[in-house]
């Protein structure tokens, strides 16, 4: 068996092989990482409309009575304050205050939450999830049953409004709603991994072709493209959004990682809350910040970060900003020196480059 006939693939696959997407491994996944490159893909996000194929991306289900108290026993932030149709961002963490994953919790009703997790810990979420539930209600691994479809850039809802009844322009940011595209069931959200303004569609993998198509052809007036991960990646940099195995992991905390603001100590009692009271207590000892290349070179992931001449923290990512036409990325280094203004040096292949560490997010759109 060929190693691309053993990965995982998406009902969208044969897409993107008709695309001529150049296809990786990307966590067990057969992946597109580009179509047309990834400059002009990240470029046609922030000017237009990009589509993504999110589909390797997991669903987990918590329904019954207690619903909520399961949520909020093992996520940061507090569900307790959402309505029906609203989402958030959250932390679902171990014990030690550590991320099992950064997840996006939406409530469908008083008894069901819907939560979206990153593929490669959808298996490890649901037995984290289950393994902590003492509460009458059920924890269901349903990624198999649910293909995911993302339109971000300025001209999403224009293009994704021809194809549905539901009324995009009353949709705030991070709602959903439940409605249809193209007469089929479809969940709609406005919420993304790009920093720009669009739309995660969760369909039955039996429609996700032809959605994609459906969704091509509307936007083929307005300049949409396929984008694949590349771009996918450069894009959440810009906008300084967290990437699981990078800025996040089981060995850092919310706190560390500039995440207080998913962190509700207020809601009462969750997994890892009393390491963080304590860290908290006692001041963190390192800080996620931005850094600006100024010297040729890019900081890549895991390149060492020098102060003064001395090794100090590491880059979780870097890389290109076609938006910012400059060298970026996020790097951990001591609370104390993790500060915007604060002169570097990326260690790129054993030489020391200058740098400048920045304000994160570096890109934010126009509203």
């Amino acid at each position: 068996m060929s190693e691309a006939a053993s990965l995982l693939k998406t009902p969208l696959n044969d897409t993107h092989r008709a695309l001529g997407a150049r296809m990786v491994d990307f966590g067990g996944w057969d992946m597109p990482v580009q179509y047309s490159g990834i400059i002009e893909e990240h470029i046609t996000v922030r000017t237009a409309a990009g589509l993504f194929d999110v589909s390797h991306m997991g669903e987990l289900e918590i329904r019954g009575r207690q619903a909520l108290d399961l949520v909020n026993h093992v996520t940061t932030n507090n569900a307790a304050k959402l309505a029906v149709g609203q989402v958030h961002y959250s932390g679902l963490l171990y014990e030690h205050g550590g991320f099992v994953d950064d997840i996006l919790v939406h409530k469908v009703a008083d008894d069901h939450y819907f939560l979206c997790v990153n593929a490669g810990n959808q298996q490890k979420d649901f037995e984290h999830i289950a393994g902590h539930n003492r509460w009458e209600c059920s924890v269901e691994n349903n990624g198999s049953k649910y293909a995911q479809i993302a339109i971000q850039g300025p001209k999403a809802q224009t293009i994704l409004q021809r194809l549905t009844r539901t009324d995009l322009s009353q949709m705030k940011y991070y709602w959903f709603a439940d409605g249809e595209v193209s007469g089929q069931w479809a969940r709609i959200a406005r919420t993304g991994y790009t920093g720009e303004d669009g739309f995660e569609i969760y369909v039955a993998p039996e429609h996700a072709g032809a959605r994609w198509q459906e969704l091509m052809e509307a936007g083929r007036g307005e300049g949409v493209k396929p984008v694949g991960l590349g771009a996918r990646n450069t894009l959440r940099l810009e906008a300084g959004m967290a990437l699981y195995g990078h800025e996040i992991d089981a060995t850092i905390t919310p706190l560390e990682a500039g995440l207080a603001w998913i962190v509700k100590f207020d809601k009462g009692d969750f997994l890892g809350r009393s390491v963080l009271e304590k860290q908290k207590a006692e001041g963190l000892k390192r800080k996620l910040c931005g850094f600006e290349m100024r010297g040729r070179g890019i900081g890549r992931d895991g390149y060492e970060v020098r102060v003064a001449g001395t090794p100090a923290g590491w880059v979780t990512s870097g890389g290109p900003a076609p938006a910012l036409n400059k060298n970026i990325g996020m790097c951990y280094l001591p609370a104390e020196k993790a500060a915007a203004g604060l002169e570097i040096e990326v260690m790129v292949r054993n030489q020391p480059v200058e740098a400048v560490t920045i304000p994160i997010p570096f890109y934010k759109r126009a509203k």
